[in-house]
């Protein structure tokens, strides 16, 4: 996760054109994070390509896994009591991973102000197009 991030697709890198459907098997809170930036990275950055759509379905899954291990916290508490002693809730390390697992992607997928601030990788090429080796004309 070093160095320097294309802003934009590479050419031949099958770029999402359209609307694209979450996968069935979301949970609704993962689902409703599909629906929030999916249309950010297709539409408004055109960023997403075909081969991002698994990393942009694990984002919303760890974000609807954080939610929902939120819930259980806010209801059941941080703590319970065991027979040897009051323990963490078991919600808490699995929100925990989740967010952890959820910034990492969103960084990957270029939605934190980090991913975003970061310079192009372009050469010099005059048509615009990265020059990935170096090797300008």
């Amino acid at each position: 996760m070093r160095g320097a991030k294309p802003q934009h697709i590479v050419p031949a890198s099958s770029p999402v054109r359209g609307p694209l459907d979450p996968p069935d098997w979301l949970s609704e809170d993962a689902r409703a994070e599909w629906e929030r930036v999916a249309p950010i990275l297709i539409e408004e950055r055109r960023t997403l390509t075909m081969t991002d759509v698994a990393t942009l379905a694990n984002y919303c899954v760890a974000v609807g896994r954080a939610a929902e291990a939120e819930r259980v916290i806010s209801s059941e508490g941080m703590i319970y009591h065991s027979k040897t002693g009051p323990k963490k809730h078991p919600a808490v390390a699995i929100s925990s991973d989740a967010q952890t697992q959820a910034r990492l992607l969103a960084g990957e997928l270029g939605l934190t102000p980090v991913s975003r601030s970061r310079p192009a990788a372009r050469g010099a090429a005059d048509d615009g197009q990265d020059d990935l080796f170096g090797m300008g004309d």
